[in-house]
């Protein structure tokens, strides 16, 4: 149960954060580190896929399918709670974006960090944290992220 209640709990935060983003105009706020924008992101991670909303839309479909297979297989398990919960994790994350994907033709991120770099820092450096500092997340991608960490730490400790 609780593995359900954290998939719930996910979708839940991330489409309410979505919602007032949307339903608000954000101007950029931002913050020392953190900076809060609105974005519409049309295809995959990094808008791979932009413009073949359709296929991406297609993708998430048929990945959060085959991993909700695989969760409810792991929920009649004993043990295996790494598992469980990165799988929980992704699956949380991947119905969000999915029902962007399917409901918006979108996904709407939202977040986004200032990465600092010290004076006398070579130009990779700078280069390196302005290109992170242009990647914008939402909740859910931190849902999928942390949660494929779990399942590949997970199947390392076997």
């Amino acid at each position: 149960m609780p593995y359900i209640m954290t998939v719930v709990s996910l979708f839940g935060a991330d489409s309410i954060i979505k919602y007032f983003i949307e339903k608000n105009i954000i101007k950029n706020n931002d913050y020392k580190r953190i900076v809060i924008k609105k974005f519409h992101n049309e295809g995959a991670m990094l808008n791979i896929g932009g413009g073949k909303q359709h296929i991406v839309a297609l993708l998430s479909l048929i990945f959060s399918a085959i991993v909700t297979g695989m969760f409810v297989i792991t929920l009649g398990m004993k043990g295996k709670t790494l598992l469980k919960t990165g799988l929980s994790l992704l699956l949380g994350g991947a119905y969000s974006n999915t029902y962007d994907r399917l409901r918006r033709k979108y996904v709407v991120d939202y977040l986004s960090f200032r990465i600092p770099t010290k004076k006398g820092a070579g130009k990779l450096s700078k280069k390196l944290a302005g290109k992170f500092g242009a990647i914008i997340f939402n909740i859910s991608d931190f849902g999928i992220i942390i949660g494929a960490m779990l399942l590949v730490i997970s199947e390392l400790s076997l």
